[in-house]
């Protein structure tokens, strides 16, 4: 049973790191661009019944997961032969911020908390969604896992990227919707820990017995 997070102790926070799908963004426009339109662009391309491409697809993808293969559009791009980063631009008026995620920012900002925005997102998707929403303007850094080559779930990206943004593990909050990501960032050290559960009101709550959770922003705002 997933526990309710509790107000987060601000005063013993200097960073916050988060994630970007699902926790600040709503997750359908990925749902449906992946297990939707992509297998509908695919069975179109290759003269397939829906039904077959959508089981194609959703195969493909899910021997992925886990890995930094599964955010990686150059990657999909090469599997499905489809550009699919020009695609997820077909798609983009669904991308949009949980409600509270600008008012969330601004007050961490207001209180000399240090942000840094740390995405499995791909380059491509990253860009796309930073120029259709407001949230970069945000963040001390965005961190790219591609960059890295390794993904959240990856407890070796921690101190990988705490080479170009550091920050104190003990006196850190992670806040992702992603639990492989918080189990890596929990075996890492890093201090503080929350489930971003309200990944989208089309899609049922991520739950997790081992990380409190919010289903508002409003529930931890300073």
């Amino acid at each position: 049973m997933t526990r309710t997070a509790p107000m987060p102790p601000w005063d013993a926070i200097d960073t916050v790191l988060l994630d970007m799908d699902g926790t600040l963004l709503d997750l359908h426009f990925d749902w449906h661009f992946w297990w939707e339109y992509l297998p509908r662009l695919y069975a179109e391309k290759n003269g397939l019944p829906l039904g077959e491409a959508q089981r194609i697809v959703r195969e493909k993808i899910s021997a992925k997961q886990g890995t930094l293969e599964w955010y990686c559009t150059d990657y999909w791009s090469e599997v499905f032969e489809l550009p699919v980063a020009a695609h997820k631009r077909d798609l983009k008026h669904m991308i949009r911020p949980h409600p509270g995620v600008e008012r969330f920012l601004e007050r961490l900002r207001t209180l000399g908390k240090r942000l840094a925005l740390v995405t499995n997102a791909h380059r491509d998707s990253l860009a796309l969604k930073l120029e259709v929403t407001a949230i970069g303007r945000h963040f001390d850094a965005i961190l790219c896992a591609h960059d890295y080559g390794l993904p959240k779930e990856d407890g070796r990206l921690w101190p990988a990227i705490r080479r170009d943004f550091d920050f104190e593990p003990a006196r850190t909050l992670l806040i992702d919707d992603n639990l492989r990501a918080l189990e890596s960032a929990a075996d890492y050290g890093i201090g503080h820990l929350l489930l971003a559960s309200h990944v989208s009101p089309h899609m049922p709550p991520v739950e997790s017995a081992r990380f409190p959770a919010f289903t508002r922003f409003e529930q931890i705002m300073p």
